[in-house]
């Protein structure tokens, strides 16, 4: 670490500050802090390229340390709501959460200093200009990594422009990994050298008037038209405290259902007033101890369904197994018929680690039996929900940060998207606005509505362009109607899934192999 020089560890601490801004930090993310996604990588990028004082690349091993410092700074800073979370919503002690926020950043941040592992590799072997252009496909590979490895695609690089509806033509067909690219390929051109010095503006000024272009995209997109939605549906907010039970806030089991039954069926329309009856009823994720086979559960939602004549959704804790062994609890969507009757139900296929289950957890011994009710079993498959000739898809939660996952939706059949969540376990952190954002792109990838209801928000209807249609301010208990429209299409991306991620790490793949078959490049090749 001595051999590394204190100004690119300078650079990589920027490099970290950089990428944070184009995400939410709380609250709303003001547009124009989007820009930063377009040079946020050039510090780093820079410091991984810098030549040692023999002119040479730096050591694979340094170049990974210097990524793995930029990225453990950028998942911290990124993630910190993850202690919040622990702490206040977990009854984990302060200290304990903190641990387990540095121990998530030491293990994500592995994944920027593969990046780094890899630049610096084929810097060994390739000149500084091609290693650049490499920059954008290793950048994938490593971002499909974290989708597949750990299961952990959180805050991608493409979904900062996911405001962008030019760019966002993309995700149709290479999903969020293709606008990644973008980013990425726009970073490396500020840094290309070309050969000749009458040329050697040029990269920096494209990519300025790359990045004018986006902003500008950015700022003058249409609104959303509502013309051609057939449909309307209701959504619920139902604003449970986190962690409070169905008897909890002073309510009944019996007096919440009569509640959430009344807003269902007459809901505030002030904002979004809607002049037809609602197809659909949609309850958030909540923390409400609802039990499928629940019998008062079941006839206050069958009720609710005949007295609206719309198909409900509802989540509830299963108790079932599907291996004929002992009985173990899933996260559920329950689906309910115009007529009342029970049509079966989703189990969460994608838990949330340490809101659901464990992973690792031996190496969290320091929590002690903290964690130990943490029991929730992930599904075995995707249901699609008929309601005469209409399907719906329901994923919970969490599920909408896996884009290659819920494209599978599209593909059984499901015309509208139906997101239930309980963000309330965020707090009034960055990431309730930053799962929207993914929410949005999941809409956008596959061309579908989004219908988004969540316990204390942000519940909103999301056209298939990922423009917002419809919203519900936080912390509100409430309903709302919401226009929205069936989708037939099939796009690229939810046939095919992530193809060009793959074809990515192809790739970095053949930049690796051919690159132990070069001689190393002399110090002047390596700097053009």
């Amino acid at each position: 670490m001595r051999s590394i020089p204190l100004r690119l560890w300078a650079l990589a601490l920027l490099s970290a500050i950089l990428q944070v801004l184009p995400f939410s930090i709380a609250g709303p993310l003001p547009l124009w802090r989007r820009i930063f996604c377009w040079f946020c990588l050039v510090p780093l990028l820079s410091a991984l390229l810098a030549l040692n004082r023999e002119g040479k690349p730096l050591r694979v091993r340094n170049a990974a340390l210097l990524a793995y410092f930029s990225g453990v700074l950028w998942y911290a800073g990124n993630c910190y709501w993850i202690y919040r979370t622990m702490h206040l919503y977990g009854n984990i002690p302060s200290i304990p959460s903190f641990g387990i926020l540095i121990l998530f950043s030491l293990y994500l941040g592995l994944y920027p200093a593969l990046f780094g592992t890899l630049v610096a590799a084929l810097h060994a072997k390739y000149s500084r200009n091609l290693v650049l252009l490499a920059v954008p496909f290793l950048w994938v590979a490593v971002e499909l990594a974290r989708a597949r490895i750990t299961g952990f695609p959180w805050d991608l690089l493409g979904y900062t422009q996911v405001n962008n509806l030019t760019l966002t033509r993309l995700a149709p067909w290479t999903g969020v990994m293709g606008i990644s690219f973008v980013i990425a390929a726009v970073n490396a051109l500020w840094l290309i050298r070309p050969a000749t010095t009458r040329l050697k503006y040029l990269p920096p000024v494209l990519a300025a008037l790359l990045v004018a272009i986006a902003t500008v995209a950015v700022a003058h997109q249409p609104r959303a038209f509502l013309e051609g939605t057939e449909a309307v549906a209701t959504l619920l907010q139902e604003n449970l405290g986190v962690g409070a039970e169905a008897v909890g806030n002073k309510e009944t089991k019996q007096d919440m259902l009569a509640a959430f039954s009344q807003l269902s069926l007459h809901p505030s329309n002030e904002l979004h007033p809607a002049h037809k009856p609602s197809e659909i009823i949609i309850w958030p994720e909540a923390p409400a101890d609802f039990i499928d086979t629940d019998p008062l559960l079941r006839q206050s939602i069958s009720d609710l369904a005949r007295q609206a004549n719309a198909a409900v959704i509802v989540n509830d804790v299963t108790v079932a197994s599907y291996d004929g062994n002992h009985p173990k609890l899933y996260n559920s969507a329950s689906f309910f018929q115009p007529d009342g009757t029970y049509a079966g139900r989703y189990d969460k296929m994608h838990l949330v680690p340490f809101g659901e289950y464990t992973p690792y957890k031996p190496l969290f011994f320091f929590v002690g039996d903290l964690l130990d009710d943490l029991l929730f079993i992930p599904g075995t498959h995707r249901s699609v929900f008929s309601v005469g000739d209409k399907k719906y898809g329901v994923f919970i939660c969490y599920e909408s940060i896996f884009g290659d996952e819920l494209r599978h939706f599209a593909l059984n059949g499901a015309q509208v998207l139906v997101n239930i969540s309980d963000d309330g376990w965020y707090g009034d952190t960055s990431a309730p606005w930053e799962h929207l954002d993914m929410a949005r792109m999941r809409a956008i990838e596959n061309h579908r509505w989004v219908l988004r209801a969540t316990n204390t928000g942000i519940t909103a209807a999301i056209d298939p362009q990922g423009r917002i249609t419809a919203t519900i301010p936080r912390h509100i208990r409430t309903s709302v109607q919401v226009p929205f429209g069936y989708e037939t299409d099939l796009t690229f991306y939810s046939r095919y899934g992530d193809w060009f991620a793959w074809l990515c790490a192809l790739v970095t793949s053949l930049f690796l192999l051919l690159g132990f078959t070069r001689k190393t490049p002399t110090a002047q090749s390596q700097v053009n």
